[in-house]
């Protein structure tokens, strides 16, 4: 019993880990923007403590779920698919602003906006983590954070890393794809942290 609290104790400490870390550039440019462009590129990144590419990741996953019962791959990966659009870039979007407003500023950051700045939040790496009711390992989020210029994205005047960003929330939570997007929360939760800081003082 006592190993078992202590091994509780020892993930959720792990769960509130992050590191987030301004690789180049300042935060000059934004004082006085009241909307940010936000892009998302999802197109090349690894999973797991092995580092296997999303598209292995998916046919794995895929074989151990037909494993238990045949059919249940293809569904999980109907909701894989639609996660990022579905949950992944709303749950960034949402609180990224929430705790924006809730500082009282007027910032605002979405999609498809025609402003002179964006923000590309490029995913690196993903852990999807476990939950097996008493116990639970959050899930990992690691991204590449640039604000570049709208007219020309080669120029890039802010870039963050933001390393394992947990994905956890009290009580259970047996689906990947929304303890990930815990992770995208937690990510933007920081940003907005960090840019209440050095930008919208």
């Amino acid at each position: 019993m006592k190993k078992l609290i202590i091994a509780c104790f020892f993930i959720s400490a792990t769960a509130f880990c992050q590191d987030m870390e301004v690789l180049n550039g300042s935060f000059d440019f934004l004082k006085d923007q009241k909307e940010i462009n936000v892009e998302f590129d999802y197109s090349n990144f690894t999973m797991m403590k092995e580092n296997k590419p999303e598209a292995q990741y998916v046919e794995e996953h895929k074989a151990d779920l037909d494993k238990k019962a045949k059919g249940n791959g293809n569904l999980w990966h109907k909701r894989w698919v639609v996660a990022k659009d579905q949950i992944w870039t709303p749950k960034f979007l949402e609180i990224g602003n929430v705790v924006l407003a809730k500082a009282g500023k007027e910032v605002n950051f979405q999609e498809g906006l025609n402003t002179p700045y964006t923000l590309i939040v490029k995913t690196v790496w993903i852990y999807p983590g476990w939950d097996a009711g008493i116990m639970k390992q959050p899930a990992k989020v690691t991204t590449v954070l640039s604000f570049v210029e709208t007219a020309n994205k080669s120029n890039v005047l802010l870039e963050i890393s933001s390393m394992e960003a947990p994905g956890d929330q009290w009580g259970n939570n047996f689906n990947n794809e929304t303890r990930i997007g815990e992770g995208y929360a937690k990510t933007a939760k920081s940003l907005s942290k960090l840019l209440l800081k050095k930008a919208f003082k």
